[in-house]
């Protein structure tokens, strides 16, 4: 009976063993995240919004997390080819993405978008946000944003203007301008903001709704020419521009957000040490002076407050689509 009993002692133990090794394994390994290096998905080709804050924050996000985050450019269909790579990959904490403003736009738009943002990706963090700016070609004969105004709704389906793809926020600032002003602009899209503004000073479009990073080194050389900020307000960044709100459009913001995202299901833990990294890159003394050099404004939040902050805009953004009757074929 002694021996029996010893050897049930020990059975038991082991299964014991086993159990406790299985139920603490997935906390470990969330615990010793991250053990390879991060991919840090930039849905649009280089040169963008989405590219430069990449390459600012993913240096000073490595170092607190003590691995290399590697930036991979997938642009295509206005952000969301990479966007969808990256709902599909492993829920690991491994594959990031850094989404703007238009994933809260995508549901509403006539657009064949295979992923949904708030079931599809886990909220990260606020990253940014960045003021667009209406810029023409130095050819264009309206040097004023009230002559732009004017122009445009004395010669509606004259006027192209570019953006980083269809369904982006450049886009729909155009397409809402063009309703609010009561004139047609024509829309010419492409594989990002580089190409996109790289035409614009060539001349084979007259203007752009670009974010204020991918164009302000262009303006201060010259090659540009600002006509004023498509927003509520000034900014004071460029604060002699004017704002769409003072030359009569008002209600008009087009404000550009981006966050960083990852997929669906990722552990919270994981998630948090993310977030940890980026917030702790955000507040970085270079960094905030970078941004502001680039015409980005530093947010930051926790996963719960950009889920929130998401929402709001989902709703925002479903309202400006549908009173606007806009709609985008892809």
């Amino acid at each position: 009976m002694i021996s029996v009993s010893r050897a049930a002692r020990a059975i038991l133990l082991c299964i014991g063993t086993v159990l406790a090794a299985g139920t603490t394994a997935p906390v470990n390994a969330q615990s010793a995240f991250p053990t390879k290096p991060i991919t840090l998905v930039v849905p649009f080709a280089p040169g963008g919004g989405n590219d430069i804050l990449a390459r600012l924050i993913a240096p000073k996000m490595s170092q607190q997390l003590g691995q290399t985050i590697v930036i991979e450019n997938k642009p295509g269909a206005g952000g969301n080819l990479g966007a969808d790579f990256v709902a599909h990959a492993p829920a690991d904490g491994y594959t990031l993405v850094i989404a703007s403003s238009q994933v809260t736009m995508n549901p509403y738009l006539d657009m064949k978008v295979p992923f949904r943002i708030e079931r599809d990706f886990e909220p990260v963090g606020l990253i940014a946000s960045v003021p667009l700016m209406l810029v023409a070609n130095l050819d264009q004969p309206f040097k004023t944003l009230k002559e732009f105004i004017d122009y445009s709704k004395a010669h509606p389906g004259k006027l192209s203007y570019s953006s980083p793809g269809p369904g982006t926020p450049q886009h729909l600032a155009g397409e809402v301008f063009a309703k609010m002003n009561k004139t047609e602009l024509l829309h010419v899209p492409y594989r990002g903001t580089g190409p996109s503004i790289t035409d614009l000073m060539g001349g084979q479009v007259q203007i752009s709704f670009a974010t204020f990073a991918s164009v302000i080194q262009y303006v201060r050389t010259g090659k540009l020419r600002a006509l004023g900020i498509a927003g509520k307000s000034r900014t004071s960044l460029m604060p002699e521009l004017p704002s769409f709100a003072e030359a009569g459009l008002k209600g008009y913001d087009a404000e550009l957000w981006y966050s960083l995202l990852a997929p669906a299901k990722t552990p919270r833990a994981v998630v948090d040490k993310v977030n940890g990294a980026l917030l702790a890159a955000l507040k970085s003394p270079d960094v905030k002076e970078q941004f502001a050099k680039q015409g980005f404004e530093a947010k930051g939040s926790t996963p719960d407050e950009l889920k929130a902050y998401i929402g709001r805009e989902l709703a925002r953004w479903q309202r400006v689509i549908t009173e606007n009757n806009i709609k985008v074929a892809m």
